[in-house]
């Protein structure tokens, strides 16, 4: 039986498009079983639909059945636990954990990403600085197998055989294949595998008490190297929970938005810091920090108030807006990295990025994020009549950044646009002992094929 499947199952926020056969969206735990003990019998494959938020095409099908969670998005908070569906939204996530006075740590940019989705790709965003990734947050999961079985899965619970052990990259965010060790838990093997290994139907979630106070600020630089600097030296400030760069490329951008960014300014970097109260000595101490910086101190944005923060949210949300409106107005893929490499060689794998951007795509680039993990995104605006040649840049930074020791893949994971990159950080046997994972959870390959590992 072929349908006609609605275009929102059949794309990502990246533009990357696929075809399916049929879409099913179950209204409770038993009808995903159902679906998977069907497809497993027909050796059919089986996509898992996030919200549509990712950048990889992981949820996109190419053939088979798409599987949506939408249906399954109850919300239940407890005093330090949230229990949430895998369609659950995390954006009403935060919400409902505000209003009992406690917060979810993980802040990926795009709140409107489901659940099942951020812990498939161990999604992170801007306070990873302080409070890592997905995974750190999970204790415990309930996940359907491919046949359909379902487990409950706790922090802890050993996996029963032996994965072999992968060396992972010496960086603080890494969403790139399995994570394999002799003795780890379930719940790390299933966050970050992308719907590959299980279907994620519900999650445990670690929540803390909301912080008292927060700082929040835009501070602007005239020089990017000062800003550099001060990354280097506000890594170690107490309570600082995020520190996000923008370029001059990328203020360039901004400016259609917010004329108000100082004309000076060449960079800026975004902070914010927990405090004690309104009144804490802490929010002084940036008078001085900022001026040791060589920071443009009368015209950075500070604020304490809730309004101000939210203005300073949708100000950094605004530029992934805008790459976006840019590449969708040209009619070409977004073309962006990912990689985070350690962070002793961050300055250097900035320096490569510019050298080559300047050189192949001048004024078609803007580098931006999480700079606080060594981690920036680069975007690049290519000729979507020629893609060949950013296509080609991305890899040759890939090969820098696992080079200098990093990652292919720090919070995005690697769906289906990028699964190629896995080579470029494994050597085969490490390929080969992931694969047979993949092989012992789903012997007939039917969850997120082509995602990962090649069709």
């Amino acid at each position: 039986m072929i349908e006609r499947v609605p275009d929102r199952y059949l794309e990502d926020a990246s533009g990357y498009r696929g075809h399916a056969e049929r879409v099913f969206a179950p209204a409770d735990e038993a009808g995903v079983a159902a679906v998977l003990r069907e497809a497993s019998a027909r050796a059919v494959p089986v996509t898992i639909a996030g919200a549509g938020t990712g950048l990889t095409g992981a949820r996109v099908p190419f053939g088979g059945w798409v599987l949506s969670l939408e249906k399954l998005n109850a919300i239940e908070i407890r005093a330090g636990l949230a229990v949430v569906g895998a369609g659950a939204l995390l954006a009403d996530l935060h919400a409902a954990a505000q209003r009992t006075g406690q917060f979810y740590p993980p802040d990926p940019t795009e709140v409107s990403a489901s659940i099942g989705g951020a812990v498939a790709t161990n999604a992170s965003g801007s306070r990873s600085f302080l409070y890592g990734a997905t995974r750190r947050w999970i204790e415990g999961l309930r996940v359907a197998l491919a046949s359909g079985r379902a487990m409950d899965v706790n922090r802890g619970d050993a996996i029963d055989f032996d994965p072999g052990t992968i060396p992972l990259p010496v960086v603080t965010k890494n969403t790139a294949g399995y994570p394999l060790r002799p003795g780890m838990d379930w719940i790390d093997l299933f966050a970050g595998s992308e719907g590959t290994l299980g279907v994620v139907l519900e999650a445990r979630l670690r929540l803390l008490a909301a912080p008292r106070a927060l700082l929040g600020g835009v501070v602007f630089f005239a020089a990017d190297d000062c800003a550099l600097d001060a990354v280097e030296t506000w890594r170690a400030v107490a309570g600082l929970r995020m520190i996000e760069y923008l370029d001059a490329p990328s203020l360039d951008l901004l400016r259609q938005r917010y004329p108000e960014i100082p004309a000076a300014a060449r960079a800026a970097l975004l902070i914010e810091q927990e405090l004690a109260s309104d009144d804490d000595p802490a929010v002084d101490a940036w008078l001085d920090r900022i001026e040791q910086a060589g920071a443009l101190a009368d015209e950075s944005w500070f604020a304490v108030s809730a309004t101000d923060r939210e203005r300073f949210r949708l100000f950094r949300h605004a530029l992934p807006e805008l790459v976006n409106e840019t590449v969708r107005a040209a009619g070409a893929l977004k073309m962006g990295t990912d990689y985070a490499v350690p962070f002793p060689r961050n300055r250097e794998m900035l320096a490569y990025y510019r050298a080559r951007l300047e050189a192949e795509f001048p004024n078609r680039h803007v580098i931006f994020g999480h700079i606080g993990d060594a981690h920036v995104h680069v975007n690049i605006f290519s000729d979507p009549a020629d893609p060949r040649r950013a296509t080609e840049l991305l890899l040759e930074f890939a090969r820098h950044a696992v080079e200098l020791g990093g990652t292919v893949s720090a919070e995005h994971g690697l769906g289906k646009r990028k699964a190629h990159l896995l080579d470029l950080q494994y050597t085969p046997p490490q390929l080969t002992a992931m694969r047979a994972v993949k092989r012992r959870l789903d012997p007939a390959n039917i969850l997120g094929r082509g995602t990962l590992w090649p069709a």
